[in-house]
């Protein structure tokens, strides 16, 4: 799996310095006998020893969309990445170029990410005086109702998932009828009109649970929201055009459980939320302040009413179930909705696989390092392109997991 802190490159590498660039060869295999699409590569800039301000990526003398990305905000481009489809046992060989002058270069989006204050008295055609890059909060400030649809919203073509920013912090879900870019229309919350269009709308109905594979606290006996936290930051990264990453920080986090044995000192984690183009699952990667191996977490999937679950006992887990996207009491308006979750970690990473219980699908995890990693990904079976039963999803998810488990080669 490629990852946002360390990704280590198997590729071909030619550097040819000419003065203000650098260009290359990179090699790109496919290990496994199954063609693939919308294949995420990544390239670390920090190798290079430029202030990249450009790139192109070719293939075949052909362009092909890339992205720069600034991912600690200190003004320098630290990845470089692109997308690639590719056939089984395939092997493509790119050209890329890195400037040190320009500007990056503009391409169609196919992702989109906001976070919005709230404001009745600003109108909806003036809401983009709303949006904001970042937001952080002390200790006991709740800005849950500050911000419109709760926390930052990110979608690409196929799915859209949003961030509570409260002592939850749970991943909630869009779902669609068709391909397409909607929260700048929608803000995720369709009008009749627009559901008669054919717009997507909210499919989960999350309250306290896990929702989407949720980062918790453990205190030995049951998942532990993030109550006690001396600063809480929410930052939208990066907006595209082929990825976004919405990032959480809580600062200096402390159990107020009794049962704290896991919890010896506060700690921070910093989770990151990158979403590909063409991809309906999400990857999380989680960063500590130091070694996490005195620490417990939980995170799983919420037992979505009357699911019917699928677990290998290896750390891929899904369900399947029908339910109000909102408490019943306000369902008015609303039509059931049926959604398939999962959920891939890596096995030296669980420390149990608890058994359902009437809210969530869960898993206490651990980490050896001062890093965490795991994918999410869901379905509406609302989607004219989708999964419409569980047998579909089930399978769906077996060859995520196998795709996951053997990234490409560079």
């Amino acid at each position: 799996m490629k990852r946002f802190l360390s990704i280590a490159l198997g590729c071909i590498l030619m550097p040819v310095l000419a003065g203000a660039q650098t260009t290359f060869q990179l090699t790109v295999a496919n290990p496994l006998k199954a063609d693939r699409e919308a294949q995420p590569v990544v390239v670390q800039l920090s190798r290079y020893g430029i202030d990249v301000r450009q790139a192109v990526v070719t293939l075949n003398g052909q362009e092909v969309p890339s992205q720069l990305d600034d991912l600690d905000g200190d003004g320098r481009y630290d990845e470089l990445c692109f997308l690639t489809d590719i056939a089984k046992r395939g092997k493509q060989q790119f050209t890329v170029q890195l400037l040190t002058q320009g500007e990056p270069r503009q391409y169609e989006p196919r992702v989109y990410a906001d976070m919005m204050l709230t404001n009745r008295k600003i109108k909806s055609s003036n809401k983009q005086d709303l949006y904001i890059s970042s937001l952080t909060v002390d200790r006991g400030v709740n800005p849950y109702s500050m911000l419109h649809h709760h926390g930052p919203a990110f979608e690409n073509e196929l799915v859209a998932y949003r961030v509570y920013f409260d002592h939850r912090q749970t991943i909630d879900l869009y779902g669609k009828y068709r391909k397409g870019l909607e929260l700048r229309q929608t803000q995720f919350y369709p009008d009749a009109e627009q559901k008669a269009a054919g717009f997507g709308d909210d499919v989960l109905w999350v309250g306290n649970t896990l929702g989407l594979g949720t980062l918790r606290g453990w205190d030995g006996q049951s998942p532990q929201m993030l109550n006690d936290v001396q600063y809480r930051t929410l930052r939208v990264v990066s907006r595209g055009p082929l990825r976004t990453i919405v990032e959480v920080k809580d600062e200096g986090w402390r159990s107020t459980s009794a049962a704290n044995a896991f919890h010896p000192a506060p700690i921070t984690m910093l989770t990151r939320y990158t979403l590909y183009a063409g991809r309906r699952d999400c990857q999380v990667d989680i960063r500590f302040d130091k070694v996490a191996t005195d620490y417990r977490f939980a995170t799983g999937l919420i037992n979505v009413k009357n699911s019917e679950e699928y677990s290998d006992k290896h750390g891929l887990r899904g369900c399947w179930g029908t339910d109000w996207p909102v408490s019943e009491k306000d369902s008015a308006g609303h039509k059931r909705e049926t959604v398939g979750l999962g959920i891939y970690l890596a096995e030296n990473n669980i420390v149990s696989e608890l058994p359902a219980d009437k809210d969530n699908y869960p898993f206490v995890i651990s980490t050896a390092t001062d890093e965490l990693h795991y994918n999410i990904t869901f379905c509406s079976a609302n989607e004219t392109f989708g999964y419409h039963s569980a047998r579909e999803w089930f399978d769906y998810l077996e060859k995520w997991r196998r795709e996951l488990q053997h990234p490409l080669l560079y």
